[in-house]
């Protein structure tokens, strides 16, 4: 008589034969009837559950039901013995011996050849931060901060020192950005604990923010960048703008019109970089961390607006603190946009294709060229590409992978893409033109 296996879904006893699955049978517990399974080294789990209480939040785990769920998993979790630990009781069985290890959407050998490429790495210690690196930016931010309040202190409050403060306080809160940045990614300490600690307070007392949001928004975004309803970065479509040439045009056909989206490529100047911090993000940050009760998120983010607020009032008045507010948080949101959608907007937006980790991330960022300045003024976002591969990598390593990178691209014809700083910036406004009248003619004759 053959030995009982465990119904569907439970988690198979000490002892008992393991129950097998097929890549069928997974793919149809992707979420859409509640149920969500998802596979990592070939086991199966069965996360319908967990997904409330998953630690990094439930969309980005949800957004690998169905599949296979195996490189990001390396790619996000720094004690990855400690969470298979936490894994076991999620385990419900494995995929049957003559099923492929992924889905046939995904590229065998780049998967392969891109594990060889991670374990290369990490022998290489490029998974390891200098801590001194991360210490002089944190030192640099706060002397510009320092010198912005003596700007005015010194020189008075007239309309050249008020400017210069603006700007030293600018460049402050987006090199914090960056900087935080580095923390929520858990790329600077060996420990998740010490990460989030100094995380809370970059992006809590330096810049006001919360750090469960950039948490619950980013993850995403590294989880399926560019996919539609499911990396939150692009959720201006279709609202407000018609991104990538697949979805306009799909949206052209459905004749769909929420906003002139053939002149897009003109309003994103005045909806885009202008207004996303100082409108958008300023009271959307507090409604998130209040509805869901983020009590300590929200304590951090009061100790920046009493420090800033007792820093300048007395020097500015109401007027005064307020004018300077709303204008470092202009400069900053011109700085960030142009920065952050740089690598994304040009490249592909489709909706989730189940790819390989390598072709997902390729397709959906690209590199701007190297110079001091250039990794200075973007965080080493210009290296996009190898940020998107190794999430946790120290940013200053990614100058050392990248030639490994182009080599394994090279090698399966991906294209990899670099390119110098302005032109960057304009293939930004070229993209949304040209998806904008890709979903005019699909509009009017489609």
């Amino acid at each position: 008589m053959a030995p009982e296996t465990p119904a569907q879904g439970q988690t198979p006893a000490q002892g008992q034969t393991p129950r097998y699955f097929t890549w069928d049978e997974v793919a149809q517990r992707s979420g859409r009837e509640k149920e969500r399974w998802l596979v990592i080294d070939r086991k199966v789990y069965n996360i319908s559950e967990f997904v409330r209480r998953h630690p990094g939040g439930s969309r980005v785990i949800s957004h690998y039901a169905g599949q296979d769920a195996t490189d990001p998993f390396v790619a996000f979790h720094i004690n990855k013995g400690l969470v298979r630990k936490y894994m076991n009781s999620l385990l419900i069985g494995e995929l049957s011996p003559e099923q492929p290890s992924f889905e046939p959407t995904k590229n065998k050998e780049l998967t392969h050849e891109f594990r060889e490429l991670r374990a290369t790495v990490e022998r290489m210690g490029l998974m390891k931060a200098n801590r001194v690196f991360f210490l002089l930016c944190l030192l640099h931010i706060l002397l510009l901060d320092v010198a912005a309040w003596l700007t005015l202190w010194l020189f008075g409050t007239s309309f050249v020192p008020f400017l210069l403060c603006s700007l030293l306080l600018s460049i402050v809160q987006v090199q914090a950005g960056w900087l935080q940045h580095d923390f929520g990614h858990l790329s600077v300490f060996g420990t998740s604990k010490w990460n989030h600690l100094i995380h809370h307070f970059v992006i809590g007392h330096l810049k006001g923010a919360p750090a469960s949001w950039w948490n619950h928004l980013h993850f995403q975004h590294h989880a399926k960048p560019n996919c539609f309803r499911k990396d939150p970065d692009i959720n201006m479509h279709p609202f407000f703008f018609a991104l990538g040439k697949v979805l306009s045009v799909e949206l052209g056909k459905q004749k769909k019109k929420y906003m002139p989206y053939n002149q897009q490529h003109k309003y994103f100047f005045l909806i885009g970089p202008p207004a996303l911090l100082p409108v958008y993000f300023q009271w959307y940050i507090f409604y998130f961390v209040i509805k869901r009760k983020k009590w300590v998120d929200l304590a951090w983010m009061i100790t920046f607006y009493v420090r800033i607020f007792l820093t300048y009032m007395p020097l500015l008045g109401l007027k005064g603190f307020l004018g300077l507010f709303f204008m470092v948080r202009f400069l900053e949101s011109n700085w960030f946009v142009w920065v952050t959608q740089m690598n994304h907007i040009p490249m592909h937006i489709d909706h989730d294709r189940n790819m390989d980790w390598v072709s997902t991330q390729l397709q959906a960022t690209c590199n701007v060229h190297k110079s001091a300045f250039n990794d200075w003024f973007s965080g080493h976002l210009n290296f996009q590409i190898e940020h998107h591969l190794f999430p946790m990598m120290p940013r200053h390593n990614y100058y050392k992978v990248a030639p490994l990178v182009q080599s394994l691209c090279a090698k399966h014809g991906i294209k990899y893409q670099s390119k110098p700083l302005l032109s960057a910036f304009a293939d930004i406004v070229h993209s949304l033109k040209e998806s904008g009248q890709l979903w005019l003619d699909a509009y009017l004759h489609q």
